[in-house]
């Protein structure tokens, strides 16, 4: 879940939206990604949270679970991550911007994967409790942003 299907669903939603012509499902996942992006930045930047797994010093999850990943895995990436969690956030963003197409189907897909991605990042150590909670706070926060000023557009583009 978190390393393929997370990164599909980030792009089957862009791919889907243009496909669909769904204007107003594409403006709340641009805007969306991009406030979350400018507000993890500086906690990013600034404090950075080391995975838990290596905070106590003790093996991935990953490497127990998907061991030949692993070193794959940790070669594009970085063995910090951030609070809040941009995983938990852009997942719940890109859920909630499929859940406004009105495609039920797809929408309970989407929120699948987002309470699969959820659990993958805190099962694999990648994150902690307060790293996710946070992540979850500051997507409510975006969503509640996108809907009062993108909401409230009512054309449909």
């Amino acid at each position: 879940m978190y390393i393929a299907v997370y990164p599909f669903t980030l792009w089957f939603s862009i791919t889907y939206f243009l496909i669909t012509d769904e204007k107003k499902s594409m403006k709340n996942l641009a805007y969306g990604l991009l406030l979350i992006y400018s507000i993890a930045l500086p906690f990013y930047l600034f404090v950075p949270i080391t995975n838990v797994y290596t905070f106590y010093n003790v093996g991935s999850a990953l490497g127990t679970v998907i061991p030949s990943v692993e070193q794959f895995f940790y070669s594009t990436t970085t063995q910090n991550n951030c609070l809040p969690s941009l995983h938990t956030a852009m997942t719940i963003v890109v859920a909630w911007s499929i859940h406004i197409t009105g495609d039920k189907k797809l929408t309970y897909l989407a929120y699948f994967t987002m309470i699969s991605v959820i659990i993958a990042v805190i099962y694999l150590s990648i994150h902690w409790i307060t790293d996710v909670i946070s992540g979850a706070l500051l997507a409510v926060t975006v969503i509640f942003i996108l809907h009062r000023y993108i909401g409230e557009n009512k054309e449909n583009g």
